[in-house]
């Protein structure tokens, strides 16, 4: 049976024969830069965009990976070609790049840092598992503050997108805790509102759509995405420091990421945001976006949950 590709180190191979060594840094260090993307209709979205961003980090964390950004580009369409043709022709892939700062010669740790290292340049696909996110997309999610805080710009700039992510692992279990389905939303240092482990997050206050400043957030490229259709529907838009008591007051909040592009937020912390109900500038934002790429985002997401659910269980 035909089996997906993976782009490493310079060659495309088989997924099962894809690894990569125990004293990599990305391993030893969490030294890892990454992006995510996305197909519609099998054809990968926004993809230069993610790899420019992919590029500024690499530049940040001085990894010379060899490959320009066309190269990744024109490696990530080989890879989408080849692995769309295995999945059914209703789901979508999710591609993702990762880059570490490659092999220690000799496992030392830090220790190890003088060596000359060649970086682990890495794509990979998987299909899209929309079930994860139909519940909340049909529903709201219910975000959570939990005690673990955001890791200050003045310890990495959160314009790199890194896999360095114990924080958040941490603060899941924490808001687990509180509910199981939650969604953990980070506050920084001094109680400001951040963002999710996944996701960016928009509130609207009196029909302006409030995103935190980006001293403290990933400036994602679906956020990127809800700005400019803000702007071809007349919405206004604002970026300024929220607090817990700025989301509980507000008429709505969603969250912006590549997955899923959209989803509602309708509690926090037990309390609803607004009257607790998908709000109507969250549907005038995702009927936008719908319409830019062709179909119905949330009812994708919707009937591949049903497809998958149902052949699971028969």
């Amino acid at each position: 049976m035909p089996e997906a590709l993976v782009y490493l180190n310079g060659q495309l191979v088989p997924a099962s024969q894809a690894h990569i060594a125990i004293f990599d840094a990305g391993i030893v260090l969490g030294a890892t830069v990454t992006e995510m993307t996305r197909t519609f209709r099998h054809q990968p979205y926004r993809l230069e965009e993610h790899a420019a961003r992919l590029f500024r980090s690499l530049k940040y964390t001085r990894m010379d990976t060899g490959l320009t950004q066309a190269d990744l580009v024109r490696i990530s369409r080989e890879l989408i070609d080849h692995n769309t043709k295995l999945i059914h022709p209703d789901d979508e892939l999710g591609l993702v790049h990762f880059v570490t700062a490659g092999e220690f010669a000799a496992y030392a740790g830090s220790a190890g840092r003088s060596a000359r290292m060649k970086p682990t340049v890495c794509a990979h696909t998987f299909p899209m598992p929309f079930e994860f996110w139909s519940k909340k997309m049909a529903e709201g999610a219910h975000v959570v503050t939990p005690s673990i805080r955001h890791v200050p710009p003045q310890c990495y700039d959160p314009k790199m997108k890194y896999r360095s992510r114990m924080h958040y692992y941490l603060a899941d279990k924490e808001t687990q805790l509180v509910d199981p389905d939650g969604v953990s939303l980070l506050l920084d240092l001094q109680g400001n509102v951040t963002e999710t482990s996944g996701a960016n997050f928009l509130i609207v206050d009196r029909g302006t759509i409030i995103s935190p400043t980006t001293v403290n957030i990933l400036p994602g490229v679906s956020r990127g995405v809800v700005i400019s259709l803000a702007q071809k529907l007349g919405i206004p838009y604002a970026e300024r420091d929220l607090q817990v008591h700025s989301v509980m007051n507000a008429d709505e909040a969603f969250l912006a990421s590549t997955p899923f592009c959209l989803c509602p937020a309708t509690r926090i912390n037990g309390v609803p945001i607004g009257d607790g109900q998908i709000g109507p500038i969250y549907r005038q934002l995702l009927s936008a976006w719908s319409e830019e790429v062709g179909l119905s985002i949330d009812q994708q997401v919707f009937d591949c949950a049903r497809r998958r659910t149902a052949a699971t269980s028969a």
